[in-house]
């Protein structure tokens, strides 16, 4: 199978330095708050004048996404030419993101359960909660409605029309198409195959080039995002929801110690620290993004660089978890179920509360092409223990710091089954 050589290792050295986006990241925290603190015209004026520049950087992270998942994940799949190893990084996969999410949930609950009542909420602040939403219910049930469920998610694994697919950025189904069509290319002749594969292999150098240059622009794209998001949700909101998002991120760090980071020493025989020190580009920048999507190159790219994880792996297991992946946003929905419900004055029971985690993990299934998806899709878990759905307008409006520390998470449990499947297909991590 063709190996990735990702060129330049002194360039690459300095276009992924972490120390510069760490600096834009604290840039963009400093102005955002200063803008907020002052209300200072000029200084919002400054970030609003910023926004077109993350904006920018998102789309150029965008841009490459999806052909890179296509080459890379072809790549990997094509050069197995063994499709019983397919079904079993398949299996390992599912069943470490399946299993963490199952845990993440029950690690929401018992942390929303203990910090919620800490902060007892008046009448007063339910109504400043509800001002702070900004969306109707009538949104959230539109978008709600495109969430597909049931059959309806079964049905649409299999995409009708794979370049739609691609072009609507719902990458679960390409994944399918693409796992399909490497799994025939597989079976070809080796002379066939190797055409294809070559031709795959040569068109993801170019993609990882391209990220390489994306990156330079790593700590401008940061700040543009972290400043204008701080500045527009301010202190206010942190203020308003200062306990509910203490609970979430409290809750994350707990499962990140005492899940991911043990996989990590214990199944991958990898050392804590040095994995951190490997991954710490791709937090920053799901921090900061609030996209796994956009950061998929940049995993990517750690993974073959610094864990020197196979292509095999590493191509077949992120993109599945940017997919279904999402164990920081199943923890953050249950905390925030426990939360709308003591909002609303609604006693939830143990049955209550079993069948909104329930909801809760068959949703982390989907994949909505919506704004917001992690709040969009707690509509099922809401509809089981009847919550109102304007509790869900309320949390659109105060979404963007529990969003950063979610998807950080989520990008972390990435990393971590894909170091985690690595380690149980019998390779040696560094």
């Amino acid at each position: 199978m063709p190996v990735i050589i990702v060129p330049g290792n002194n360039t690459v050295s300095a276009m992924r330095s972490h120390v510069w986006m760490v600096a834009g990241l604290a840039a963009g925290l400093a102005l955002g708050l200063v803008a907020a603190l002052t209300h200072s015209p000029h200084l919002v004026a400054v970030t609003r004048w910023l926004r077109p520049l993350g904006a920018l950087f998102l789309n150029l992270l965008s841009m490459v996404v999806i052909p890179l998942v296509a080459t890379a994940l072809f790549v990997g799949v094509a050069g197995l030419g063994d499709l019983r190893r397919v079904g079993r990084l398949g299996a390992r996969t599912l069943g470490f993101f399946w299993g963490t999410t199952v845990a993440a949930i029950v690690i929401g609950f018992v942390v929303a359960a203990l910090l919620l009542p800490l902060a007892p909420i008046t009448a007063e602040q339910q109504a400043a909660l509800r001002n702070a939403a900004l969306a109707d219910s009538s949104f959230v049930r539109h978008a709600a409605e495109q969430i597909p469920a049931g059959a309806r998610f079964i049905v649409e694994l299999i995409p009708a029309n794979p370049v739609r697919a691609a072009v609507d950025g719902n990458l679960l189904p390409l994944i399918v198409f693409i796992t399909i069509f490497a799994v025939a290319a597989a079976a070809l002749p080796d002379d066939k195959r190797h055409t294809l594969t070559d031709l795959a292999d040569v068109a993801t150098q170019a993609l990882i080039r391209i990220v390489h240059w994306v990156l330079l622009l790593a700590p401008l794209g940061i700040f543009a995002l972290v400043a204008g998001a701080v500045a527009q949700f301010g202190l206010e909101l942190i203020r308003a929801m200062a306990v509910f998002v203490l609970a979430v991120i409290a809750g994350l760090a707990v499962f990140i110690a005492v899940v991911y980071l043990p996989a990590v020493g214990f199944v991958a025989r990898l050392g804590v620290w040095r994995y951190l020190r490997a991954i710490r580009a791709s937090m920053l920048m799901a921090f900061s993004t609030t996209s796994s999507l956009a950061t998929l190159p940049v995993m990517l790219d750690a993974a073959d660089t610094d864990l020197r994880i196979s292509r095999t792996v590493a191509s077949f297991v992120l993109p599945l978890g940017a997919s279904i992946g999402r164990a920081g946003s199943a923890l953050f929905q249950a905390v925030a179920v426990l939360f709308v419900a003591r909002l609303y004055g609604v006693t939830l029971d143990l049955g209550d509360t079993f069948q909104a985690g329930a909801a809760v993990f068959l949703s982390s299934l989907t994949v909505a092409s919506v704004p917001s998806a992690s709040i969009v899709s707690l509509a099922p878990a809401f509809a089981s223990t009847g919550l109102p759905l304007t509790g869900l307008s309320l949390l659109l409006g105060l979404d963007r710091i529990p969003d950063m520390f979610r998807t950080m998470t989520n990008v972390v449990g990435h990393l971590t089954g894909a170091v985690v499947v690595a380690a149980l297909e019998g390779e040696t991590l560094e």
